[in-house]
C-alpha cells in the first residue's frame, strides 16, 4: 500500500485527520509538501483546479477531500474499522458537526489569535477560497474574540462525551467521530501562540487527545512534487466499478464540473467516469500528466452538467 502520496503540509489540521487515519491503518506512504497557499502550480495539474489540503493519490487516481480519503481508505483496509456498524449513524453526524460547525470558528479563533505569525499571505487566501474580501489584520484579531465564544461551548460538548470514562468518543475504540473531531482540537496547538489552554478544564478531553495522537502516522517518506506528477504521467487511472447515477444525476461519458460547496470558486471539469450515490469522479487530461481520475465526495459538493 505504498503507493498512497498524500499532498498536504504540516500545520493543515485537515492533513493531521489524513496522517492519523494512514497510521490507525498501519500503512506506509509518501508524502509530498505543498504550499499552504496558492498558487500550488505542482498540485493543480493533478486536481484540474482543486486547491484544498490534503490530496491523496495512487498512481492516476486523485481523491480530494478527507471524508473520501476515509472511505477509500476503508475499502482498501477494512480492518481496524473507521465506521463500526454499531455507532455508523452518530458516527457520521458528529463528524458531520464537527468539521461544518466546530472546525470553521476553531480557525478563526487559532488563525487570528496568531495573526501576526501566520504564513505570509494565508489570511488573504483563505477569504478569496470562501469569496470574502480580504481583511485587516485588526479585524482578524477581533474575529479570534468573537470565535473563542463559539469555540468554548462546542469544546464542553466534546468533554461531555467523554464524561462517563468512555476512551474515545462513542466507546472502546476510535470511529471516524473521533478523527474528525480530533483535528480541530489539534489546531489549538497554533503555531507561535500555543491555545491549548483551552482543554486544561477537561482531564478527561486532554487524555481522548493524546490517545489518539498516540495512534501516529504510520510510515511516512517524503518525495518531492516532481516524482508524484511523473508516477500519475506513468500511470493509467484504475477501472470504475458500476456506477449508480441517481435522478437527475450526469451519467458515465457526459462532462460534468464539480467544486466545494461553501462558496469556493474552484470548479474541476471533466467526463464522468464513476457516480453514485456518495462520489463523483471526473476523468480528465493535462499536458503534465496525461489522464487522471479525480475523485469527489457528493455530500458538501455542487455539481452542474459542463
Amino acid at each position: 500500500m505504498n503507493t498512497l502520496i498524500l499532498h498536504h503540509y504540516d500545520f493543515s489540521n485537515f492533513a493531521e485527520k489524513a496522517r492519523l487515519m494512514l497510521g490507525f491503518k498501519g500503512l506506509a506512504w509518501r508524502g509530498v509538501e505543498i504550499p499552504p497557499i496558492l498558487p500550488k502550480p505542482k498540485l493543480v495539474p493533478l486536481t484540474g483546479g482543486y486547491r484544498r489540503t490534503p490530496v491523496l493519490q495512487d498512481g492516476a487516481d486523485i481523491w480530494c477531500d478527507t471524508n473520501l480519503i476515509a472511505r477509500e481508505l476503508e475499502r482498501r483496509v477494512p480492518e481496524p474499522t473507521l465506521f463500526p456498524a454499531a455507532t455508523a449513524g452518530g458516527a457520521n453526524a458528529i463528524a458531520w458537526w464537527a468539521e461544518q460547525q466546530f472546525m470553521r470558528p476553531m480557525a478563526l479563533f487559532v488563525s487570528g489569535i496568531n495573526a501576526d505569525h501566520m504564513p505570509a499571505g494565508l489570511h488573504a487566501d483563505r477569504a478569496r477560497l470562501h469569496g470574502l474580501p480580504e481583511p485587516s489584520i485588526e479585524a482578524v484579531r477581533k474575529a479570534a474574540i468573537r470565535n473563542r465564544n463559539l469555540v468554548r461551548p462546542q469544546i464542553r460538548w466534546l468533554a461531555d462525551m467523554l464524561r462517563d470514562g468512555r476512551r474515545y468518543l462513542l466507546g472502546a475504540e476510535p470511529c471516524i467521530a473521533d478523527f474528525a473531531a480530533y483535528h480541530v482540537v489539534w489546531f489549538l496547538r497554533g503555531r507561535h501562540i500555543d491555545c491549548r489552554g483551552e482543554l486544561e478544564p477537561y482531564p478527561r478531553l486532554l487524555a481522548w487527545r493524546d490517545r489518539m495522537a498516540a495512534i501516529g502516522h504510520g510510515t511516512r517518506t517524503d518525495i518531492d512534487a516532481d516524482q508524484a506528477l511523473a508516477i500519475a504521467r506513468d500511470s493509467t487511472p484504475a477501472a470504475p466499478p458500476p456506477s449508480d447515477p441517481q435522478d437527475g444525476d450526469p451519467r458515465p461519458g457526459e462532462r460534468a464540473r464539480v467544486r466545494p460547496g461553501d462558496n469556493a470558486k474552484d470548479w474541476v471539469e471533466g467526463e464522468v467516469r464513476f457516480i453514485d450515490t456518495t462520489e463523483i469522479a471526473l476523468a480528465r487530461h493535462d499536458p503534465l500528466v496525461g489522464e487522471v481520475v479525480v475523485h469527489f465526495p457528493r455530500l458538501g459538493y455542487d455539481w452542474r452538467r459542463a
